[in-house]
């Protein structure tokens, strides 16, 4: 008989980078002899799903008094995300419930119901809601680690949910209500996807006996895409950017230098700062704004580069970003923040310092000149992010089936 796991994720659609794990670990083990399903929250959007009809309800923190009310009830764990959950245990009786981006919208009391069953409950983290309130450790723009100790009184004190107290306060309440304690004792293990995020979890008072690394890998759809690119083709005379562009991306410092260097970057994504940053640029020849991008177009994009660049100033987990650009053969530009360092040695890359323009400017300068092995790169990257080298780790040493 196979073996059964059930993934819980908030949504069930390509939203984010969360999702798109969901979305490819379940492919991954069905191809792979194990029977996946989702449990998930409502959603308009969502994918079919065998379990659809016993989805949580969807709340939303918009709107009017009653909705607020009912998604603080979600976040605490209360409301019908009980008996939704527990009627697909009670149908579909996992061996392993695997959690992923959960709090808020379904909230960690699924992985308390899973416990109490005796199932095996892992937790893949793709943030640092665990030790951090707000999510993303960032204070001021800047990296914070006030609230790893358990002082999570000071998401209320710098109000760190969108500047605001009332928002603040649900995030405090959750962080009391789904304590370290509790969590720890209701998870079997915690999956890092980066050295970085594993150490400081331990140092944040999680077991370290609890705490594992697994790197994110590529799914199959883009592993192909990858593969089918001749890494030793000649490379265009641009670098290139590809992510969101939000302050914390260290996009608008990298704009900066960019537009006194004589080398053409080219930016693909969106995000709040797309129109000042479009605007303020808008005379700058070698800048050039390609909005979004498919999958496809990134893999095209990435492919003629001399280099990408992550300028990220926040603590990165281990983004696909880089991933991505290693596998098409590209090196790396990246700050030393986060997991980013941990995917760049010097055969693929090169590091500096984030929130320091000078360093910055010099890795472009260093990167554009370089002679890379771009065959080398890619070789490598592919064996490290390939899916085969995944699911071993996953189902025996994780999941332990």
């Amino acid at each position: 008989m196979a073996k059964r796991v059930l993934l819980v994720n908030k949504f069930y659609y390509p939203r984010g980078g969360d999702c798109v794990v969901v979305l490819n670990t379940e492919a991954l083990l069905r191809e792979n002899g194990v029977e996946a399903q989702v449990f998930a929250m409502e959603y308009p959007q969502n994918l079919p799903a065998h379990y659809q009809d016993n989805f949580a309800s969807k709340v939303t923190f918009g709107g009017g008094m009653s909705n607020q009310w009912r998604a603080l009830q979600r976040t605490l764990g209360r409301g019908d995300v009980r008996e939704c959950f527990e009627a697909v245990l009670d149908d579909f009786k996992p061996d392993v419930v695997h959690l992923h981006n959960i709090h808020s919208y379904l909230s960690p009391v699924v992985g308390e119901l899973a416990h109490k069953r005796g199932i095996r409950v892992v937790w893949t983290l793709h943030d640092y809601k665990l030790l951090c309130p707000r999510y993303d450790c960032l204070l001021g723009g800047q990296p914070c680690e006030k609230c790893f100790n358990g002082a999570k009184h000071n998401v209320l004190t710098h109000k760190c949910m969108k500047g605001s107290l009332p928002a603040s306060g649900v995030a405090w309440l959750e962080a009391l209500k789904w304590n370290r304690r509790t969590l720890v004792k209701n998870t079997d293990m915690f999956i890092c996807p980066s050295q970085f995020m594993a150490d400081k979890m331990i140092a944040g008072g999680f077991p370290a006996d609890k705490v594992t690394v697994l790197n994110n890998f590529l799914d199959p759809v883009k592993l192909k895409q990858y593969q089918s690119i001749d890494p030793s083709q000649p490379r265009e005379d641009y670098y290139c950017f590809v992510g969101r562009l939000s302050p914390e991306k260290g996009v608008a410092d990298l704009l900066e230098v960019a537009a006194t260097l004589p080398h053409r970057l080219k930016v693909a994504g969106s995000g709040t700062l797309e129109p000042s940053l479009r605007i303020k640029y808008a005379g700058n020849e070698n800048i050039e704004f390609l909005g979004m991008l498919d999958a496809p177009d990134v893999a095209r994009l990435l492919a003629g580069a001399r280099f990408s660049i992550v300028p990220s100033q926040w603590y990165e987990n281990n983004p696909l970003s880089v991933v991505e650009s290693l596998c098409a053969g590209t090196p790396v530009a990246g700050s030393n923040m986060g997991g980013i360092p941990e995917l760049i040695d010097s055969t693929c890359g090169i590091v500096f310092q984030p929130f320091d323009k000078e360093t910055l400017r010099t890795a472009i300068t260093m990167s554009m000149v370089r002679d890379w092995d771009h065959a080398a790169i890619a070789r490598q990257a592919i064996a490290r992010f390939n899916p085969g080298a995944h699911i071993g780790v996953l189902t025996d040493d994780i999941y332990r089936l």
